[in-house]
């Protein structure tokens, strides 16, 4: 740790803080668009990195998914798809979310998520208690995304910290060693109670 900081936990969202995707909610989708749940699911992944780096609008990534089914991409569709995407990341899991409101006692918390930003905006207003949280970094709104060294670099600055001020926490490995890689501690999320031992003994003594 950097001489006279306070250390920094950097949590991603979705698998750690909120839950992964609502089950059920690709083939619902998959049968909007008269198509498998397979090829929906390998259109839906194939064109969302610029969506969730915020360099696309989600007409335009829906427009895309639409064309590589082959299927019409009128405004109805596009809204009707946009929404159910969004209600089908909504959840998150309770007991993370207390803890890391009781962790800002003992250290600065940030969030670090890939996250289209109409996905982000609908998220903090079911969730506000994020705003009480020292940054938020939505790679819809900031233009890089996860494994990208600029999405976390971006927390450095805006954080006005070092990187091993850090300790990022994820449930992938990838975005876990490219954290490694620009200097901040780093582990791979399986569950609270894995988790909150490595916090403790990271963190300093009080």
């Amino acid at each position: 740790m950097s001489t006279g900081r306070r250390r920094i936990v950097l949590f991603d969202l979705f698998g750690v803080i909120a839950r992964h995707q609502r089950p059920g909610t690709p083939k619902k989708m998959a049968a909007r668009c008269h198509t498998s749940t397979e090829d929906f699911t390998t259109a839906y992944w194939t064109h969302r990195p610029p969506y969730d780096a915020g360099l696309q609008t989600p007409s335009a990534y829906w427009t895309d998914v639409l064309h590589a089914l082959s299927r019409p991409a009128d405004a109805d569709t596009i809204e009707e798809l946009r929404l159910t995407d969004i209600d089908s990341w909504s959840r998150v899991d309770d007991r993370m979310v207390t803890y890391v409101r009781k962790l800002r006692g003992r250290a600065r918390v940030a969030l670090l998520s890939n996250i289209p930003a109409d996905h982000a905006d609908a998220f903090l207003a079911a969730q506000p208690w994020l705003h009480d949280l020292d940054h938020l970094a939505f790679s819809g709104r900031m233009g890089a995304a996860k494994p990208d060294p600029a999405a976390f670099q971006s927390c450095v600055v805006a954080l006005r910290a070092a990187p091993a001020d850090f300790l990022f926490v994820d449930d992938r490995e990838e975005n876990v060693r490219a954290a490694r890689a620009v200097g901040m501690d780093g582990h791979v999320f399986r569950s609270q109670d894995d988790l909150a031992p490595v916090i403790d003994a990271w963190l300093p003594t009080r």
